[in-house]
C-alpha cells in the first residue's frame, strides 16, 4: 500500500489495516520513497536524537548568549528554579520548558539544532520527547520511532497547510511542531494511531491563530517562550487523547481550517515584524539600537 502522506486519514488508515504504528509506516514508505534501506533511515534519525540531545546540553549551560543580547540564559535559570524545588510544574512540564528553552536559545546563538520542523519551532519536539524519556525511561529507540512518527505528521502539515512563519503565521511552525510531538507522545506512551491523529488535532486547535511576530526579525523574542509554551500545549494534547477524548473536528478538517487562517493574517502578522509584539514601543526601540 503506497502512502502519499496527503491526511493523517490516509496514515491512521495503513497503520490500522497493517497493524503496526504511523512510525513504521513512515520507515517503510520513505524507505522506498527514496531508495534508502530502513536501516539507513534509521540510523539518520539516530544522529538527529544525538544533535537535540547536544543541543540540549548546550543551550542550557550558564553564560549562553545570542549575538543581540534578546536571549540567553532563560533555560539555565528556569533549570536552576526547578533544581531547587521551586518549580510550581509537575517534574514532567518542568524539563520540557527547560529543554525547549535550550534548544531555541542555542539556536539563536548559532549553535547546532535539528528543525523539526523549522529552525523557530526547534526547541518543541526534543523538548516534549527527550523529557519524555527521563520521566518515563524510555529508551532511545522509541524515541528515535516517535521522530518518525513525528515525521510523517510534519509532511501532511506542509502538504496541506504550512510550516513556514512568513507563509502562515507562528501557527504554522509553533503550530506544525506541537501537533508533531503531540502524536509522536502518544505513540511513544502506547496509544494508537487513531489517538495520535486526535492528538494532533488537538494541538492545532489550541495554537490556531498565533502570528509570527519577532522583534527585529529575529527568531529569539517572542519565539524562545513560545516554543516552551507550546511544548506545554502539546503534552496537554497528547494526555488528553490517551485519555480517549476526541477531536469533535476531525484532524484533516483542523490542518485545512489551519492553511486557511494562515492565509487570512495580514502580512504584519507573518514574520514582517511590522505587528504584534514586534510592533510595541519596546520592540521598535530595541530594533532601532540593534541596528544602530
Amino acid at each position: 500500500m503506497e502512502i502519499k502522506f496527503d491526511s493523517v486519514a490516509e496514515i491512521i488508515e495503513a497503520a490500522q489495516n497493517m497493524n503496526i504504528t504511523i512510525s513504521k509506516v513512515c520507515l517503510m514508505q520513505s524507505a522506498e520513497d527514496t531508495e534508502t534501506s530502513e536501516e539507513a533511515l534509521y540510523a539518520s534519525m539516530a544522529e538527529n536524537l544525538k544533535v537535540m540531545k547536544a543541543s540540549i546540553k548546550s543551550g542550557s549551560r550558564k553564560g549562553v548568549k545570542s549575538i543581540s543580547g534578546l536571549t540567553g540564559g532563560m533555560a539555565y535559570a528556569f533549570k536552576s528554579h526547578v533544581s531547587k524545588g521551586n518549580s510550581i510544574s509537575g517534574s514532567l512540564l518542568a524539563e520540557t520548558i527547560y529543554n525547549a528553552l535550550a534548544v531555541s536559545e542555542e539556536n539563536a546563538c548559532m549553535g547546532r539544532i535539528v528543525a523539526a520542523p523549522t529552525a523557530g519551532s526547534c526547541g518543541i519536539v526534543p523538548g516534549c520527547l527527550i523529557a519524555l524519556q527521563d520521566n518515563f525511561n524510555i529508551d532511545d529507540n522509541k524515541l528515535i520511532m516517535g521522530l518518525f512518527n513525528a515525521s510523517a505528521i510534519g509532511m501532511v502539515l506542509a502538504k496541506n497547510a504550512s510550516i513556514s512563519g512568513a507563509e502562515g503565521g507562528c501557527q504554522a511552525e509553533c503550530g506544525s511542531a506541537a501537533a508533531m510531538a503531540a502524536s509522536a507522545i502518544v505513540e511513544m506512551m502506547g496509544g494508537s494511531p487513531e489517538m495520535c491523529g486526535h492528538a494532533v488535532a488537538q494541538a492545532i486547535k489550541s495554537l490556531l491563530g498565533l502570528v509570527c511576530d519577532p522583534v527585529a526579525g529575529l527568531v529569539e523574542e517572542p519565539c524562545v517562550i513560545r516554543n516552551a509554551s507550546s511544548a506545554g500545549i502539546a503534552i496537554m494534547a497528547a494526555d488528553i487523547s490517551l485519555a480517549g477524548i476526541k477531536s469533535i473536528i476531525p484532524v484533516d478538517e483542523v490542518i485545512f481550517a489551519m492553511d486557511k487562517v494562515g492565509k487570512m493574517l495580514p502580512f504584519q502578522l507573518r514574520e514582517t515584524a511590522m505587528g504584534g509584539i514586534a510592533d510595541t514601543k519596546t520592540a521598535k526601540r530595541i530594533t532601532k539600537e540593534l541596528f544602530e
